[in-house]
């Protein structure tokens, strides 16, 4: 397969990446063929698998590239439970609302992943619930937090801060600043935070 002239690995593939981000967060991923994504990156389709086995290797990278860049964007400040969970609310959504398109494909194309790459994307969800969790059950124990249930209590929360990429746009009534604070007020009532 011949490469369009100028065509090089460290500028076609995160062109793919990207091609790929937007048509999949557009149409959704059963909708979008690899002829597509070449199109949009201005390649021959066969061209394409010189970077990826295949559209269900895209979708897994994806997500997995961003689950484990979250994970290793945040850590646990040395301090109280309270001004933990406070770091953990405002770096999700900071984290969250710079990648609307990825956090989308992140939870509404989970269906689409074979089992394999499932159990993967699961495990990493998972380690960043566990962090979430670790924080309330800390808050517990240092009584400045009531959560009946630590498990149930972490989804909760982290649909709540996720749902905030489905309506916040730029120039809107509320900058990131002021949906940060409101974020952060809701989740110290769901915990019962003693403020």
């Amino acid at each position: 397969m011949a490469r369009k002239q100028g065509s090089h690995a460290e500028i076609t593939g995160p062109r793919l990446r990207q091609a790929a981000l937007r048509l999949f967060a557009r149409h959704g991923f059963a909708a979008v063929s690899m002829r597509q994504i070449a199109a949009e990156v201005g390649v021959q389709a066969g061209a394409l698998y010189l970077y990826t086995a295949d559209k269900q290797a895209l979708l897994f990278d994806l997500m997995r590239d961003h689950l484990e860049d979250l994970l290793a964007d945040w850590s646990p400040p040395d301090a109280p439970a309270e001004r933990q969970l406070e770091s953990f609310v405002r770096h999700h959504i900071r984290y969250h609302l710079d990648r609307p398109d990825l956090v989308f494909i992140a939870y509404m194309e989970l269906r689409n992943l074979d089992p394999a790459n499932f159990a993967v994307i699961e495990r990493l969800r998972r380690d960043y619930e566990d962090q979430l969790e670790a924080i309330l059950k800390r808050g517990q124990a240092q009584g400045v937090f009531e959560v009946p249930d630590t498990k149930l209590a972490t989804l909760a929360l982290i649909a709540m801060l996720t749902g905030v990429t489905t309506w916040y746009r730029e120039g809107g009534r509320l900058d990131r600043a002021a949906v940060e604070d409101h974020y952060w007020r809701m989740a110290c009532k769901a915990v019962a935070a003693a403020r």
